[in-house]
């Protein structure tokens, strides 16, 4: 093994230094003063405030687990009205969208007869 060189640390913080500057050596507790140890801890406080209000906002309960208000953005229904599946296919949304119901049911009930399914006529079951 080759021998250390004990100047080593004296040397790399001297090519950072003259790279990137002094302040990039210096040691931070060197600029800190008492007025800059006040101003971190009052910007903690406001920082921990506004966790803890965030934290207490509204919450619903959906099937056991608490969400968050903000979350709920828009109302989304995943389930046919017609046969009750729930799905998550693309193609479904559009068909939710347009006519009430899933691809499947589209397909069977709708398609082609557009008019009536319009005027309110749903499959009895």
């Amino acid at each position: 093994m080759s021998k250390k060189d004990p100047n080593y640390v004296v040397k790399l913080e001297k090519a950072i230094a003259e790279k990137y500057g002094e302040e990039t050596i210096q040691n931070p507790k060197k600029n800190w003063n008492e007025e800059k140890e006040e101003q971190y801890v009052e910007d903690l406080k406001v920082l921990y405030q506004k966790r803890l209000d965030s934290s207490t906002e509204d919450k619903v309960d959906v099937d056991g687990v608490l969400i968050n208000k903000k979350l709920f953005n828009k109302e989304s229904n995943r389930s046919c009205p017609v046969c009750n599946a729930y799905s998550f296919k693309r193609r479904d949304d559009l068909y939710m969208t347009k006519y009430q119901c899933c691809e499947k049911c589209y397909i069977q009930w709708v398609e082609d007869r557009e008019d009536r399914w319009k005027t309110g006529w749903r499959p009895n079951k």
